[in-house]
């Protein structure tokens, strides 16, 4: 039988190409759908608005009582995602989560859903990413600490919080490499008169411009060269993949509950 899903922001342009690519797949099924109260698609069915042939798949605005699937995927908003989160923990449903822009008590409330069901909270679902933090860790910790960091991401001018949730992982996994503290030694952006570039901080800085995707590029610097990472993204397929694998990895496997990443999902760990 097929793992069954529920789509958290269905209709979103990520939760679109989820319902999309998981109907490609014989090993997974979309069973259920959520959208925000209020939205239009609220009562109708998933598969009709979606181009797909009717599914009987009504869209709901929470996850019900005795719900028939076997985990979520959340795209949406910090609250959204923290409500779904808490309703599908009760219900003993895995959990697949890519909203960014989480404050720390939101974060929180996540990692409390982790000790009741398996969870994974990714900055970035894409292979690709997975790839780059792997690959910017091994050369931070390489080159050693008198390298300069900088770190550029873009997405499109409708993205909500700044800077991404992939830029602030790809600072953590080059700040651990390097043995720093984020709090301590990041820098976000740069204004007015900051003189001489204060040996050891690591700089993130965010870009907001048309239809961007996805942009990331981490700059490794010292006098006489320069060592530049980048992954571009140029379609959400390759999030809405990664984030399929990651819940196919999780039911298939029966993982007890904990916070799980996509690190462990690709064999890194």
């Amino acid at each position: 039988m097929p793992i069954q899903l529920c789509i958290a922001g269905a209709a979103g342009r990520m939760g679109q190409r989820l319902v999309a690519l998981a109907h490609e797949d014989p090993e997974l099924e979309v069973a259920y759908a959520l959208e925000h109260s209020g939205h239009a698609w609220i009562g109708k069915d998933l598969g009709m608005l979606s181009g797909l042939g009717e599914s009987g798949v009504k869209v709901a605005r929470s996850i019900c009582p005795n719900c028939a699937f076997d985990a979520v995927i959340d795209f949406t908003l910090p609250e959204g995602c923290v409500a779904n989160a808490q309703a599908a923990a009760e219900q003993g449903k895995a959990l697949v989560i890519g909203t960014t822009g989480l404050d720390e008590k939101q974060k929180a409330a996540i990692a409390a859903c982790a000790k009741k069901v398996p969870v994974i909270h990714a900055p970035n679902f894409s292979v690709g990413v997975n790839v780059l933090f792997k690959a910017a860790a091994s050369v931070a910790k390489t080159l050693g600490p008198d390298y300069e960091i900088e770190i550029v991401e873009a997405h499109h001018d409708q993205k909500v919080d700044a800077p991404s949730g992939t830029a602030l992982g790809l600072a953590e996994h080059i700040a651990k490499a390097l043995n720093k503290d984020l709090k301590k030694d990041a820098v976000y952006g740069r204004h007015g008169q900051t003189g001489k570039r204060p040996k050891g901080e690591i700089a993130i800085h965010a870009l907001r411009m048309g239809d961007v995707v996805g942009e990331h590029t981490a700059y490794f610097a010292i006098g006489g060269e320069r060592l530049e990472l980048t992954h571009k993204a140029s379609s959400r397929d390759t999030f809405a993949r990664g984030a399929l694998r990651a819940a196919k990895w999780l039911v298939q496997n029966k993982k007890a509950p904990g916070m799980y990443s996509m690190a462990q999902v690709l064999g890194f760990e």
